[in-house]
């Protein structure tokens, strides 16, 4: 898992997800991220999302057949922002941030001492599928945007239900709506400036997949493929960031931080209109601009779903 969310961030995550992030220990061609230098981005994206992931944390924690939450894995963790709010959802559990990148997982150790959680949060330096035996036992697993940088997600997933114990619950954050953060007609170039960033965005995520060692196919019906692991489907659910204009500062320094990602990464597909307009929105003096015009804001959602190993398998951790 080397750094690369996605969504999560993607995480950011991945090219548009950004996010919560993924964790894979090989390198690709074109689609490489310097996951370390994304750092900042990763911890402002996710602790925007905080309300998403706590509301998602704790319909775990409130399910009724909710097993004693003693140790979470939280698979491809970056800088750690969502390892620590696991851990203040989940107060009597050890949460291990596991990650292929050890400056993140510094990021995650300081940010845990800084919150006073240190006792609880520990890392786990591992690349994911080669690393799975490593993982040990636990109660919860989180994947926040990770399971689809692993080659053959069918097998990670199979792996992770071997690491969970009898009643525990693995939770599969894939697939949402993409952001949205501007006017289908934002008064300069042609309209649909973001559909046509998801359709490119769309196309960089298949070679990414492609890309990866032993890339399987799947079908996403994640309910289907948690039931192929050997686990009982516990539910599915999306949980909406609904950011308005006028952006607070931080949201709106994130949403100009993502279009200068999207700029940089898909100058070589897209039009010389689109590139004149993504130049002027990035233009910190412009009016049309994201820095000054009243109109940005951020909408998404996420959605997770949920896997628990029977009570009668045997434990094998």
């Amino acid at each position: 898992m080397n750094r690369n969310n996605d969504r999560h961030h993607t995480t950011a995550r991945d090219a548009q997800h950004a996010h919560h992030g993924p964790a894979h220990g090989h390198r690709h061609t074109d689609t490489d991220i310097d996951w370390d230098a994304m750092a900042p981005l990763l911890e402002r994206e996710a602790e925007l999302g905080r309300p998403q992931y706590e509301e998602a944390a704790r319909w775990i924690a409130g399910l009724r057949e909710a097993h004693e939450v003693r140790r979470v894995l939280d698979i491809g963790s970056g800088p750690g922002v969502i390892t620590c709010l696991l851990a203040e959802v989940f107060p009597e559990a050890e949460v291990v941030a596991v990650d292929g990148t050890e400056a993140l997982l510094e990021r995650a150790r300081a940010r845990a001492e800084r919150l006073g959680l240190g006792g609880r949060v520990r890392t786990l330096r591992a690349d994911i599928p080669d690393d799975l035996e490593l993982l040990g036992g636990a109660d919860l697993i989180w994947a926040g945007n990770s399971l689809h940088h692993m080659g053959d997600q069918r097998a990670v997933l199979a792996g992770f239900a071997e690491s969970l114990r009898p009643g525990g619950t693995v939770a599969l954050v894939e697939g949402g709506l993409p952001s949205r953060q501007l006017p289908r007609d934002i008064g300069i170039g042609r309209p649909g400036l973001e559909d046509r960033l998801d359709a490119i965005r769309a196309d960089w995520f298949d070679s990414m997949r492609a890309s990866l060692p032993g890339s399987t196919r799947e079908t996403e019906d994640w309910r289907a493929l948690i039931a192929a692991a050997g686990l009982e489907p516990q539910g599915t659910r999306s949980f909406l960031l609904d950011l308005p204009a006028p952006l607070s500062e931080p949201a709106r320094e994130q949403v100009i931080a993502e279009f200068t990602r999207r700029r940089q990464s898909f100058e070589d597909v897209l039009t010389a209109e689109d590139i004149a307009v993504l130049d002027r929105l990035l233009d910190p003096e412009d009016p049309a601009g994201l820095r000054l015009r009243p109109d940005v804001f951020l909408l998404m959602a996420r959605t997770v779903h949920l896997g628990r190993r029977g009570e009668d398998r045997r434990a094998g951790h």
